[in-house]
């Protein structure tokens, strides 16, 4: 049966980010608020509880869980070459509502689904995540739902779709809202706009002026 934790009590708070870290360990899933919206998360180098994730959500391996870090010195583990621009990028909008698209390091033993040797990497502006990641390392982490319904804002929401599939629920309170984040592809020559979220194309092209807009 899932455990949910109010983290709005500091104690339960607590509570809630060691039992979260310890299902994790386990190749369990947890669901934690971010700035955008409630998100399902597992071990990201352990391949059996990503394979949980996208069975949880009814999701296929063509499409790859993002990774989620607690800090910009989590990124050095999974990323060998960071590209410059990247660098001002991560300046300017991390924490936030950001995910770029890099090559990770060849040598990570992970399988987060069909990624073409890249992975989608975000660090969130929410103080609970932000605990959580720092405490478990980086996470896979998708919107908590089930394929092809409403992303949750609330943990209820959460839970109502994902149920006893996931071992630990933090909730947060409610989320800013469903707008995704932007994502960036920065593995080729030039920045492209992959998805235009919270961050505007405008607001990305005043740090990297090649930016590629589709």
């Amino acid at each position: 049966m899932a455990q949910r934790f109010d983290c709005s009590d500091p104690s339960a708070r607590r509570a809630g980010i060691d039992a979260a870290v310890a299902v994790l360990g386990e190749g369990r899933l947890v669901v934690l608020p971010t700035d955008t919206v409630y998100g399902v998360g597992a071990d990201a180098f352990d391949p059996k509880a990503v394979a949980g994730l996208l069975a949880a959500k009814g999701r296929g391996r063509h499409k790859p869980s993002p990774v989620l870090v607690g800090s910009r010195d989590a990124l050095d583990g999974l990323v060998e070459d960071l590209p410059e621009k990247a660098g001002e990028l991560i300046g300017a909008f991390w924490p936030g509502g950001l995910t770029l698209v890099l090559r990770h390091r060849p040598s990570l033993s992970w399988d987060l689904g069909e990624t073409g040797g890249t992975v989608a990497v975000r660090m969130p502006d929410h103080p609970l995540a932000l605990d959580l990641l720092a405490a478990a390392g980086p996470m896979a982490v998708s919107s908590a739902n089930l394929t092809d319904r409403p992303s949750p804002e609330d943990c209820d929401a959460a839970f109502g779709m994902l149920g006893d599939s996931v071992a630990v629920y933090l909730d947060g309170g409610r989320t800013a809202g469903p707008v995704s984040s932007s994502i960036v592809d920065l593995t080729g020559d030039a920045p492209l706009l992959v998805r235009e979220g919270v961050l505007s194309a405008a607001e990305l092209a005043e740090v990297v002026p090649d930016l590629i807009v589709p």
